[in-house]
């Protein structure tokens, strides 16, 4: 007999699948809360409690420490609390709390309570400091914020190559001011930051530069070149797992390691304490095999590689770091090319962090590192290079060219320097947030000093009528005793009958020293962003003869420009300090014409030749 079906049996079964489905969906929730690890809050925490720690101490199995708690110190800093516990285990008696275990989770009851992220140096016993798990949760809830700008870019008016390189490298000594730690002090565990394909003294500079700011630097080979690793479907990592923050990849590596906290689908908090606290950031996160643990008296660390890069740390912050598998950072390509001799080319493409603070440092290190490396660093070099820095928005661009010369590390670090500054400017530029497209850096080397200095200046005529061409003669030598000249003809100004006009001819310290006396000014700030990259672009050259025509006229100096014979009531207007923004400096002597000519050594010298006026 055929079945017949009612509307009310057709809704009862509709019923009974919403039911189902919901049924369904409620035991996959709770099948997915269950994934995530519960956690202890601090107020639970009691000394005498005992559980056990994970972490990574050889290859990429997790294993299991005992954890006893000693304590609670509460407000070490500001609303900052510390779990204090004695750590056995893994060869911690001998080892002591170990750098690299930064992160490490510790349970009790199945419960995380926190963190491994502090210790003393030089102690007996593996006593470390726990950050508790809520204080790091609470970095996740951070909303990614831009980081300002560091002080508006003050450049010195028709600064050089060779001082800004020189600026350079003095603040970034003063910005890795050490951390103070002494073995009386609970202390955040040093970060292992591994430097990969460094030669001996470009991992000196390294750790110079970055042991006072907290890791451990260790020189070790490079990690093997992947591409950045594709969206994972599912989590990579698990708590205890060892994970790094890759600042540099490819045919350089610098990477630090520490051990992951907390996961919860991709999100990962680690480390129980800041890499450097600079709050938003786009750090690279990659997993990590450890090799071994190297145990010392001072501070025994993890020795370790690292892989594919498979998120980002998009928080660094006092209880840790906060980041994401799956979401890659943005990266920005280092593209150089040294030529050691005709046929002789290497090419290195590196990928580097983009920071406002790191970028520039890792500039400055990466290249100095790679021409060093491939040149000798005693002895006499010059380094004649190009370089061009892109910028992610407006289609702008800096480029560099000069001429570096000297002895012993002299010019590369020259080099490096002045290509980090110049990347610190755009990125600290207080006009737009941008960002560094592609840095391309080409470099010819040789192996001998090219200097040269000025000896004389020839004009063809002293006394000439307006719009007259002039020939100039100078003549230099090399450092080598090979003399040299260069010819080159200027126009004679239009200025009255028996008046008198002098051509300065000189290097790029000899110009400077000249607008400095002419404008009574020590620096200049950019108005605008498209000013900024003409700035940088015209940076005074090594190589370059200066050749600048002045003459007595009075006028302003403004804004980075000069305004001569200006009418009175002009004049008056533009002195007023809601015109000019920025108190304008009275000339008596303006510049009326301005030449130069490249020449292949670093020129040095200066002269001023008095012309008159044809009556």
């Amino acid at each position: 007999m055929p079945r017949v079906q009612t509307a009310g049996g057709r809704a009862a079964r509709r019923t009974a699948r919403r039911l189902s489905a919901a049924a369904a969906l409620l035991i996959l929730s709770v099948l997915l809360a269950e994934a995530v690890t519960p956690t202890m809050p601090l107020s639970q925490v009691k000394p005498g409690m005992k559980g056990r720690g994970r972490s990574v101490f050889q290859g990429k199995a997790i294993e299991e420490f005992d954890v006893e708690v000693l304590g609670i110190l509460e407000n070490v800093q500001p609303k900052r609390n510390v779990i204090v516990a004695r750590l056995r285990g893994r060869g911690l008696e001998s080892t002591g709390v170990i750098s690299g275990m930064s992160g490490s989770p510790v349970f009790i009851d199945g419960k995380i309570i926190g963190a491994v992220a502090f210790s003393f140096s030089f102690q007996k016993e593996a006593i470390a400091g726990i950050t508790p798990i809520e204080e790091m949760l609470a970095i996740g809830a951070a909303p990614e914020m831009p980081r300002p700008p560091a002080a508006p870019a003050a450049i010195r008016e028709g600064a050089s190559h060779e001082e800004i390189s020189r600026e350079f490298l003095q603040a970034l000594a003063e910005r890795s001011a050490a951390r103070p730690r002494t073995a009386m002090s609970l202390a955040p565990l040093e970060l292992p930051l591994f430097f990969g394909g460094f030669g001996a003294g470009g991992f000196e500079r390294a750790r110079e530069f970055f042991g006072p700011l907290g890791f451990r630097a260790v020189r070790s080979g490079s990690s093997p070149q992947v591409p950045l690793a594709p969206a994972p479907a599912a989590p990579v990592l698990k708590e205890g797992d060892a994970v790094g923050i890759q600042l540099v990849g490819g045919d350089l590596d610098v990477s630090a390691v520490g051990t992951v906290t907390y996961v919860d689908g991709n999100k990962v908090l680690a480390f129980g304490h800041p890499a450097y606290n600079l709050g938003s950031v786009d750090y690279a996160m990659t997993r990590a095999d450890i090799i071994t643990v190297m145990p010392s008296l001072e501070s025994s660390f993890k020795m370790a590689t690292t892989g594919a890069v498979i998120g980002r740390f998009s928080q660094d912050r006092t209880a840790g770091a906060a980041g994401e598998i799956g979401i890659m950072p943005k990266l920005i390509p280092l593209n150089i090319t040294l030529r050691t001799g005709p046929a002789v080319q290497k090419e290195y493409k590196l990928k580097l962090v983009a920071d406002k603070f790191m970028t520039p440092a890792l500039v400055n290190l990466s290249v100095s590192t790679l021409v060093t490396s491939e040149e000798r660093s005693l002895g006499d070099i010059s380094l004649d290079f190009d370089a061009d820095v892109y910028l992610d928005k407006g289609g702008l661009s800096v480029h560099l060219e000069d001429l570096f010369s000297g002895s012993y590390d002299n010019p590369p670090v020259s080099l490096s320097s002045l290509l980090a500054a110049v990347v610190h400017f755009l990125m600290n530029n207080e006009f737009r947030d941008i960002g560094i497209f592609r840095i391309d850096l080409n470099v010819r080397a040789l192996e001998e000093t090219r200097l040269a200095s000025l000896e004389k200046v020839l004009l063809d005529k002293y006394e000439v009528s307006p719009g007259e061409a002039i020939q100039l003669k100078v003549f230099y030598r090399s450092q080598t005793q090979e003399s040299l000249m260069e010819e080159v003809t200027i126009l004679a100004p239009a200025l009255p009958a028996g008046s008198e006009f002098h051509v300065l001819v000189g290097d790029a310290a000899t110009m400077q020293a000249v607008e400095r006396a002419q404008y009574r000014i020590q620096e200049y700030v950019p108005r605008s962003l498209d000013q900024l990259v003409r700035l940088l672009s015209n940076l005074r050259k090594n190589s370059r003869i200066y050749f600048r025509i002045m003459a007595s006229k009075p006028g302003l100096f403004i804004k980075g420009e000069e305004m001569p014979n200006l009418p009175p009531t002009l004049k008056s207007m533009f002195a007023s300090g809601r015109a000019s923004g920025a108190g304008p400096t009275e000339i008596t002597r303006s510049t009326l014409a301005e030449y130069q000519i490249p020449i292949p050594f670093m020129f040095k010298g200066g002269a001023s030749i008095p012309v008159r006026i044809r009556k």
